[in-house]
């Protein structure tokens, strides 16, 4: 089955930099996915865009080129809750990666076991509107409530301006509750503006939520320049991120978030995106925190590391 990417859709960066930042021994890209190949794992037919494929075999060589460690793959909304693309790359990981899945309420309990074996460590719930239709909040909870028996935990991935009318709903969950891209803020805004300082006290006030200081190229005004090798690209995105590893060193992750979806101005090379990592993260204990520890007590607590 062939499929047609969606028009302006950029591939991802085919010739990735190598980090002038050493990543610590065991590092994890905790935020990637894997896209098809379609002709192997279809996308999903409700799916809201369709991306270039990018497999596990591309997804684990970038690995490797970066100084990684291991992945944690996070199943994509163009697989709709087909999770057969992510379970093939755990599988095939030699137990270097783990999962998120995405699940609908008719989950079996068989289902989500088989998941569990092959790796998945959680659900995701995206309330991002431009990608995804609504699922109901009761169905949402009840698969929480189903997740939370594995030792799962959710991911959440909605746009800042949404929280206000998200936060009962987010505060309700009976797991870790680990927020994608730091809630999506308008970099724009000032770190002390009412919106940001609202995620901060979503952290505060929860001891539960986690959160992945990840996608700058996505976040910021200015990123473009890091493709010209700049150092000082992103850093509009330092303040939002620094300040969130420097209050919660022990509930933040970082990846990579290739292959990138849904960008269609700016394409990163994934070496600069490393690069970033100092700055928000600026001592080697943080660095450590936020690299090795954090997502291997989350993702391969049976390591004890």
């Amino acid at each position: 089955m062939e499929f047609q990417k969606t028009p302006g859709w950029l591939d991802w960066y085919s010739g990735p930099s190598k980090p002038k930042f050493k990543l610590p021994a065991g590092a994890v890209d905790a935020h990637c996915h894997v896209f098809g190949p379609g002709a192997e794992f279809p996308y999903a037919p409700e799916r809201k865009y369709t991306p270039c494929d990018a497999s596990k075999q591309q997804l684990f060589a970038l690995r490797d080129h970066l100084g990684f460690s291991r992945n944690i793959v996070v199943g994509a909304s163009c697989h709709g809750s087909d999770n057969r693309a992510t379970v093939d790359a755990l599988l095939h990981s030699n137990g270097k990666a783990r999962g998120v899945a995405t699940v609908k309420r008719s989950v079996t309990d068989e289902e989500l076991q088989a998941m569990h074996e092959a790796g998945v460590r959680g659900v995701r719930f995206n309330f991002v509107k431009r990608l995804v239709d609504f699922t109901p909040k009761d169905e949402l909870m009840e698969i929480a409530g189903r997740i939370a028996k594995l030792g799962w935990h959710v991911v959440i991935y909605f746009e800042a301006v949404d929280l206000p009318e998200l936060w009962d709903f987010f505060t309700g969950l009976p797991t870790v509750v680990v927020v994608d891209h730091m809630g999506t803020p308008d970099v724009k805004l000032p770190v002390e503006g009412p919106q940001f300082q609202l995620f901060l006290k979503f952290m505060r006030e929860h001891s539960n939520v986690w959160c992945k200081v990840t996608c700058p190229e996505r976040l910021s005004v200015t990123g473009a320049p890091a493709l010209n090798g700049e150092q000082n690209a992103y850093q509009d995105v330092v303040p939002f991120a620094k300040a969130i590893v420097d209050e919660f060193p022990d509930r933040v992750l970082w990846g990579t978030d290739w292959p990138h979806p849904n960008l269609k101005k700016h394409m990163p090379d994934d070496g600069l995106l490393v690069d970033f990592i100092p700055h928000i993260a600026t001592t080697p204990e943080l660095q450590k925190k936020l690299l090795v520890n954090n997502p291997m007590r989350l993702y391969w607590p049976e390591e004890n590391v």
